[in-house]
């Protein structure tokens, strides 16, 4: 089959999407590898107050962050910058980066990857969302967590920040 014709266009409204429990955040899939061919993975991302993953570089993929609502202070490469409403962070394949959710309100964002593939990594760590709150966020298995992040050409580097 023709790779061109299988990818259809569509609509995802607000609350569609694929949505999973990732390091005590709600991840919605909006546009993965079979939506784009492999190009790009496009989710929505809301991360509870105070929320930052460890310290880590992808391998394979660019990672853009378009801030909805709410703030974080984001690390790359020695570079440290905050961001709100309105503003992109790119986030270039190889560097070490971070970030730190501000303390006041939940990080809503859309996250871009590309190529796609970071949908799979998710799936692997996290666990289907039955309800779209933020859960407290439970504890990580570092183990699982690493070998996940290895198959899937990212490098976790140190804890988040402030641990």
């Amino acid at each position: 089959m023709d790779e061109q014709a299988s990818v259809r266009p569509y609509v995802r409204s607000g609350q569609e999407g694929e949505p999973l429990w990732f390091l005590g955040s709600l991840f919605t899939l909006k546009a993965g590898g079979a939506q784009t061919r492999g190009r790009l993975t496009v989710a929505e991302f809301v991360n509870p107050p105070g929320f930052a993953p460890p310290l880590h570089r992808h391998l394979a993929e660019d990672e853009l962050f378009y801030v909805l609502d709410g703030t974080a202070r984001f690390m790359c490469d020695g570079t440290e910058f905050a961001a709100g409403p309105g503003d992109l962070v790119l986030l270039p394949v190889g560097l070490a980066h971070t970030f730190v959710v501000g303390a006041d309100q939940p990080l809503r964002v859309l996250q871009i990857t590309t190529p796609s593939g970071f949908e799979d990594f998710v799936r692997e760590v996290g666990q289907p969302a039955t309800e779209r709150r933020l859960p407290d966020p439970g504890p990580v298995d570092p183990a699982a967590l690493g070998h996940a992040s290895a198959r899937h050409s990212i490098e976790l580097l140190g804890p988040p920040p402030g641990q």
